[in-house]
C-alpha cells in the first residue's frame, strides 16, 4: 500500500534510521575487510543554501568524505559531480545546480582523484541541454572520468541534448547514470526503452524516486509519493527494464534504494537473487560518520548482505558488477 501522504527525501531519510534499528538483521557488514566498490558519492555535499541558491553554510570537507568512506568499508568510490552553475528551465532556475544541493563540479572531482588514485576515480558531467554540454564531458572522459552523470535535469530523456550524451557514452564505451524523479528530473519514464533499444551498447544505470518506485507493479507516478510504503508486487517497470535489456543496470543508493528493499522483506529477496548480475551499490548520503544510525550507505550494506541469495551474490552486488562494469 502507497503511503497516503507526501514524503520527502529529507523527512524519509530522518525516520529511516530509528525504523531500521529493530530490522532483523545486523549492520556489522561494514567491518568486512573485502573489497567495496561505491558507484555513488559526491564532493562537497551537504551544505546549505539560501534562497538564492548559493552555498552559505559548509559541506562535508574531502577528508571527512575519506572517513566516510573508510566507515562503510569502501576500498573504491566513484565521485559523481555536478554541472555548472546555470539559471535556465533545466535547472529550475538554479534551485538544481549542484545537484540540487551543494555538490561541486568535474575538477574537484579530478583533482581529488589525482591526490589519491585507487580511492577515488570520478565521472564526467554537465547540464544537459547546454550547447557545449557534450564538449565539456568529453574533455573530462579524456581525461580519465569513467562514466557519464550524474545526470539530474530537468529534460526529456529522449531529448536531443540526451542523445548526444548518448552518443559520446558509446563512442567511449562508458556508462550513463541518471537520476529518475518524476515532474523534476529525466522526463519520460515510461518511453525510456525506445532509448534502450535505440542505444544498446551503452550501459544506463538506473538511481532515485522514480526508478526505484517502479519496482512495483501497480505503481503510478506520483511526485507527491516518491517513497511509496507497503508490499510490493514484482513487475514494475524498473523490473522489466531490467530483464528485459542486458543494457540496464541499478544503482542502489540513497533513501530511495534503501525504502525500496526495507518496504517489502519477501520481494526483496526475489529482486536481489534474480537481478543480482544488474545491481551496483552505492552510498549516496551526505554524512560524515559512514555509520548506520546516520548513513543511508551503511544501512544498504546491511541489506545487501541480508537479502542477497548468498555471498557470492552480495560480492557482485558490493563489487564485481562494478568492477566489471568500470573496467576498474
Amino acid at each position: 500500500m502507497n503511503s497516503p501522504h507526501p514524503v520527502s527525501r529529507r523527512d524519509f531519510l530522518r525516520t529511516s534510521a530509528s525504523a531500521l534499528a529493530a530490522a532483523p538483521f545486523s549492520f556489522a557488514a561494514t567491518s568486512t575487510a573485502e573489497p567495496i566498490i561505491d558507484i555513488h558519492q559526491h564532493t562537497n555535499y551537504g551544505g546549505k543554501r539560501n534562497t538564492a541558491w548559493e552555498q552559505i553554510f559548509p559541506a562535508r570537507s574531502h577528508d571527512d568524505l575519506r572517513a566516510h568512506q573508510r566507515g562503510m568499508g569502501v576500498t573504491t568510490t566513484l565521485l559523481l559531480p555536478a554541472g555548472r552553475q546555470v539559471l535556465r528551465d533545466s535547472t529550475h532556475q538554479g534551485r538544481s545546480n549542484g545537484l540540487e544541493g551543494t555538490v561541486s563540479g568535474n575538477e574537484d572531482c579530478l583533482q581529488l582523484t589525482r591526490k589519491y588514485p585507487g580511492e577515488f576515480v570520478f565521472g564526467a558531467n554537465e547540464v544537459s541541454d547546454l550547447a557545449d554540454a557534450p564538449a565539456v564531458v568529453e574533455k573530462y572522459l579524456k581525461l580519465g572520468a569513467i562514466l557519464i552523470g550524474e545526470q539530474k535535469f530537468g529534460v526529456e530523456c529522449d531529448a536531443d541534448a540526451m542523445q548526444r550524451l548518448y552518443q559520446l557514452a558509446d563512442a567511449y564505451r562508458v556508462p550513463i547514470l541518471m537520476h529518475w524523479q518524476v515532474g523534476s528530473y529525466n522526463y519520460g519514464f515510461e518511453r525510456f526503452h525506445q532509448m534502450l533499444k535505440k542505444y544498446p551498447k551503452v550501459n544506463f544505470i538506473g538511481h532515485a524516486q522514480t526508478w526505484w518506485a517502479n519496482i512495483h507493479q501497480g505503481y503510478i507516478n506520483d511526485p507527491k509519493n516518491l517513497y511509496p510504503l507497503g508490499a510490493v508486487k514484482a513487475g514494475g517497470l524498473t523490473d522489466r527494464y531490467l530483464s528485459d535489456f542486458p543494457n540496464m543496470f541499478a544503482d542502489l543508493s540513497a533513501g530511495s534504494g534503501e525504502n525500496a528493499f526495507k518496504r517489502d522483506h519477501e520481494h526483496a529477496r526475489g529482486f536481489f537473487a534474480r537481478h543480482q548480475d544488474k545491481l551496483l551499490f552505492g552510498s549516496d548520503c551526505s554524512d560524515s560518520t559512514g555509520v548506520a544510525a546516520a548513513c543511508s550507505g551503511a544501512r544498504q550494506i546491511a541489506q545487501i548482505h541480508a537479502f542477497s541469495p548468498n555471498k557470492p551474490a552480495a560480492r557482485k552486488i558490493l563489487h564485481d558488477n562494478a568492477k566489471k562494469l568500470f573496467r576498474i
